[in-house]
């Protein structure tokens, strides 16, 4: 199977968040999507992302209210520590959600690393390397160190930024599109440093190094097989 270039996956990261963002700031009134995952963010033919399946989705009149719902929501892994404690959500419930996908699409990992003694949260796995400031281990290997560390970095910040243990804490998604922007501006003038460094050479960028010829509308959780 084709993997997906760092460049491409910042773009599938840049949809997703507007998408997103739309729900949350653009919508009136407000929509919870309440399950987001890799698995619910569909590529069509141009590598473009769209959100999907808005079964357990929910209209709020204020972004400040909140439901206590006995209904079950969202998906082990993506779930954040409050809602498995109290059952409210809110927009920040899916932010939370988005920063596992985003670590998905960093690592290549999914959200839970089975073991063979016993699964691992990814959250769980990334955080000690995130500390001892361990950034090749933690973009993913089929990669090949074909990205800026720059735009690496940022884009783990953005992601531990989306799953700050408070809601407090967490980023709205208009913050978030905006550092993507950012994220995805240092790995363009990486890209264009290389091309000009290779210059006369037959040496061809990174994003036509692989080839996009993925199925119509397949998800991006394949990543992390």
């Amino acid at each position: 199977m084709n993997v997906l270039t760092w460049n491409q996956r910042l773009h599938i990261a840049m949809d997703a968040a507007h998408g997103l963002e739309y729900l949350h700031n653009g919508c009136k009134p407000t929509i919870i999507h309440r399950d987001l995952k890799t698995s619910n963010i569909l590529l069509n033919e141009k590598m473009q992302a769209k959100i999907a399946d808005f079964g357990l989705s929910r209209a709020f009149a204020t972004e400040d209210d909140t439901h206590v719902s006995s209904r079950p929501a969202g998906t082990l892994g993506y779930l954040n520590p409050e809602f498995q404690k109290s059952g409210n959500f809110n927009k920040k419930t899916d932010i939370y959600s988005y920063g596992i996908v985003l670590i998905e699409l960093i690592t290549g990992r999914p959200a839970i690393i089975r073991g063979t003694e016993e699964n691992t949260h990814i959250v769980d796995w990334v955080h000690p390397m995130i500390e001892s400031g361990d950034i090749r281990n933690i973009i993913d290997p089929r990669l090949h160190g074909q990205f800026d560390i720059n735009s690496a970095w940022k884009a783990v910040e953005i992601a531990m930024s989306c799953i700050a243990p408070g809601t407090i804490q967490r980023s709205d998604m208009s913050e978030v599109c905006a550092e993507l922007k950012e994220c995805l501006a240092l790995e363009m003038a990486h890209g264009r440093s290389q091309r000009m460094v290779t210059g006369g050479n037959k040496t061809i960028s990174n994003n036509q190094l692989i080839t996009t010829s993925l199925e119509l509308e397949s998800d991006i959780a394949a990543l992390a097989r």
